[in-house]
């Protein structure tokens, strides 16, 4: 398995539109409704998914698209800010192993290519696989976020994770 990230090209924005507004395809985890079907389409026309504050990439195995990362620059305070990221894999690609490589992908290409010394990255405290995902991907369990996120009709629990630059230095 040889998964890598890429940019997003126009013939992805209906496989993007899939994993964010297809209630079959998000995952129980990441069913917010439905969503504007031309969102992704204005977004990629604005400036191809990549900013200063943020991006998407496509995960592929191969020539295969298996799933997307995202990641948002957060203000940590006046001179510092830090990355929170996230991904969606495809049902059909789910328990391959491919959101664990693309955690490590997207941390390495964030701390290569800007200053910020920590990535997070949240989930719901249910969400056990993607756990396991960013734990074996080398973030760290911070705790637990009471009543942090809204979906389908409840409020729910999170777990927050963290990588920092050090974490890296520090395995082989």
């Amino acid at each position: 398995m040889t998964v890598r990230l890429r940019s997003v090209e126009e013939d992805d924005l209906p496989f993007l539109h899939r994993l964010t507004s297809d209630p079959d395809s998000t995952g129980e985890f990441q069913w917010y409704g439905f969503q504007n079907p031309h969102r992704l389409r204005e977004r990629w026309q604005d400036n191809g998914m990549l900013s200063d504050d943020g991006g998407i990439l496509v995960i592929a195995n191969g020539d295969v698209r298996v799933g997307f990362v995202s990641w948002s620059k957060q203000v940590a305070n006046r001179a510092s800010y830090y990355w929170s990221m996230g991904l969606i894999v495809a049902p059909e690609h789910r328990g391959q192993g491919h959101g664990t490589q693309a955690h490590r992908l997207l941390v390495r290409y964030l701390f290569d290519h800007s200053m910020a010394n920590r990535i997070e990255a949240s989930t719901e405290i249910s969400n056990l696989a993607e756990q396991r995902a960013l734990e074996k991907s080398g973030f760290t369990r911070e705790g637990v976020l009471r009543g942090c996120g809204f979906r389908a009709g409840q409020w729910r629990d999170g777990v927050l994770y963290s990588v920092i630059r050090s974490d890296l230095q520090e395995k082989p």
